[in-house]
């Protein structure tokens, strides 16, 4: 791939991440490839995306040196310049982070030499029944030692509005939408529309829409299900709903979902990525549904989603399934699947196999014979806990 422009977003609280930001900028020269690193706080104000990608210059790749909060930083900036992300693990969870940063200058050659392939994810956009407004006093609310915050979104231009399909806004999430409630003892009261039509009305704490990639943030936190990062689909989950139906919806990529604040709700923030950008009043709307375009990630290695759901979140196995034998052995697949499953997805087989041709002796990190316990998801991948 031709690298002309490389943004470089890092986390400045790291050692490791300041470290390895000085080895990107030197593979950066080295290649005569532009590098501008991208810094929202260098003047105690923030910018939207849209300023911070023209003053980095336009960048075809973005990459980011922290956990998954870097990453989805950076993710904004990629999918508002259709760059590709390339996301180095440096944080304690990091389900979108698989780079180790001891390997960015060799993930950064593989970029440059067209040894990857690339992730598609969803993203969300909305609209909304008006502009999005911050109240003045809700710098100070908001002050987590986390800075100032975001700008509300602006209006897109380039799409029809009118009072009954609301405003056009420009908003890109990778995670989730989330509409929450203010007040501590007045919960949110919203009607939930999905593809136009009235689910239910509910009374919560908060009630968001994430994307397959968000599902194991917010959404898993409040009881959602987890979903593949493959997959193509809005997952709606509510927030300590005062009512009985508390499950999750999962609506496909074409249903938006709808949010109307009702008129004995408190007010409710928006927040885009755990980001405030905006509150709305009893009255006002906001509809969230799939963006036009999608996130280009970089992939190096077939992605292990599962063994790193089952490492990050230390799922155990059940007591009693174990009490009377042993563990389940890992599933080490070394045959080449039968043709009626060759159009399934198995990335381990294919590391193995990719691993082979690189090491058709059987030497230096081959896959794993019969006779050999197969290695941990993990160390096959090259991902780290």
């Amino acid at each position: 791939m031709t690298v002309n422009g490389l943004g470089l977003v890092v986390h400045g609280g790291r050692t490791e991440a300041v470290d390895a930001a000085g080895a990107v900028r030197a593979w950066a020269a080295a290649h005569d490839v532009r590098c501008t690193d991208i810094d929202v706080w260098h003047d105690g104000g923030r910018h939207s995306s849209g300023e911070e990608v023209a003053a980095a210059g336009d960048p075809d790749l973005i990459v980011t040196l922290g956990g998954d909060g870097t990453f989805l930083r950076g993710a904004r900036l990629a999918a508002r310049n259709d760059a590709l992300v390339l996301g180095v693990d440096l944080g304690r969870v990091g389900f979108l982070t698989d780079v180790p940063v001891r390997s960015v200058t060799d993930a950064l050659d593989a970029v440059y030499e067209d040894r990857f392939s690339v992730d598609h994810r969803l993203l969300l956009t909305m609209r909304s029944s008006r502009r999005l407004e911050v109240p003045a006093d809700m710098e100070d609310l908001m002050q987590y030692g986390r800075g100032p915050l975001l700008p509300p979104p602006q209006v897109r231009t380039d799409c029809e509005q009118d009072t009954e399909w609301g405003v056009p806004l420009h908003i890109t999430a990778v995670n989730d939408v989330v509409l929450e409630k203010l007040s501590r003892d007045r919960q949110v009261s919203v009607g939930v529309y999905i593809s136009g039509r009235l689910l239910a009305s509910y009374s919560a704490d908060a009630l968001l829409v994430a994307t397959p990639t968000g599902s194991t943030a917010y959404s898993f936190a409040a009881g959602g299900p987890v979903v593949s990062p493959c997959a193509e689909a809005l997952v709606f989950t509510p927030v300590a709903p005062h009512m009985a139906f508390d499950r999750s919806v999962v609506t496909a990529p074409d249903e938006a979902v709808g949010l109307r604040v009702l008129e004995r709700s408190g007010p409710a923030a928006v927040s885009v990525d755990g980001q405030v950008r905006g509150v709305v009043q009893p009255g006002d709307w906001i509809g969230v549904y799939a963006a036009p375009s999608r996130l280009r990630v970089v992939r190096l290695a077939p992605m292990d989603f599962y063994g790193r759901l089952r490492e990050r979140m230390n799922l155990t196995d059940a007591p009693a399934a174990v009490a009377d034998g042993t563990p389940a052995p890992l599933w080490s697949l070394t045959a080449p699947p039968p043709g009626d499953l060759d159009h399934l997805s198995f990335p381990l087989l294919d590391a193995q196999r990719a691993q082979a041709q690189a090491c058709p002796d059987g030497e230096d990190g081959a896959g794993p014979t019969p006779e050999e316990p197969a290695a941990p998801s993990h160390a096959r991948d090259g991902s780290r806990p």
